[in-house]
């Protein structure tokens, strides 16, 4: 059985997807034994083979596709192939509707001065962050991922940033202690 799923891509971010010479697009059919079919107005097809013995390979080249489309590099989406990662959407517009001024707004907040608060969540939670068009979106594994996700919700619900700078330190703490318990473990 032939397995398909189309994604709408915004324009901006072909180029991304296909790579120069095709490259990006050739990594990720390599790397999860699927077609990927993008045209220029934004449609990507990603197809299966009827012989591939692994359909959630599908599913790691719909995600590194809409990694793409949300703004992380090919580098950062190609990290999805990793069975411990996974992308996170938040659409802000479900959140604090569809006012491009209060959308904006909060996409400040998030990103922070500078560029300050994405970074901070991406070092304490070990996690990438991509603020893109009405979306912010998550690249992680848990626990760290769950951590991040958090901490934006937070600054979307208006949270002060000194709130939630705390939250993060808490959030760091226990995801050390969750490392601590993983390396302790293994060395048993």
């Amino acid at each position: 059985m032939l397995y398909h799923e189309t994604i709408r891509v915004p324009l901006e971010r072909v180029g991304v997807i296909v790579g120069r010479n095709g490259r990006v697009k050739r990594r990720v059919e390599e790397l999860t034994n699927a077609r990927v079919d993008v045209s220029h107005d934004g449609v990507v097809t990603i197809t299966s083979p009827e012989d591939n013995e692994d359909p959630v390979l599908l599913w790691k080249a719909r995600d590194m596709v809409r990694a793409m489309a949300r703004g992380f590099s090919p580098s950062r989406a190609l990290s999805l192939v990793d069975d411990d990662y996974r992308l996170v959407v938040i659409s802000l517009r479900d959140f604090v509707g569809t006012s491009p001024n209060q959308q904006r707004r909060v996409a400040g907040r998030i990103i922070g001065e500078h560029g300050r608060t994405r970074r901070l969540i991406e070092q304490t939670t070990e996690t990438m962050v991509s603020v893109y068009g009405r979306t912010v979106s998550i690249i992680g594994t848990s626990p760290g991922l769950e951590y991040a996700q958090r901490a934006i919700m937070m600054l979307i619900d208006g949270a002060p940033h000194g709130v939630v700078y705390a939250r993060l330190e808490q959030m760091r703490r226990e995801l050390n202690r969750y490392h601590a318990e993983i390396w302790e473990s293994s060395v048993r």
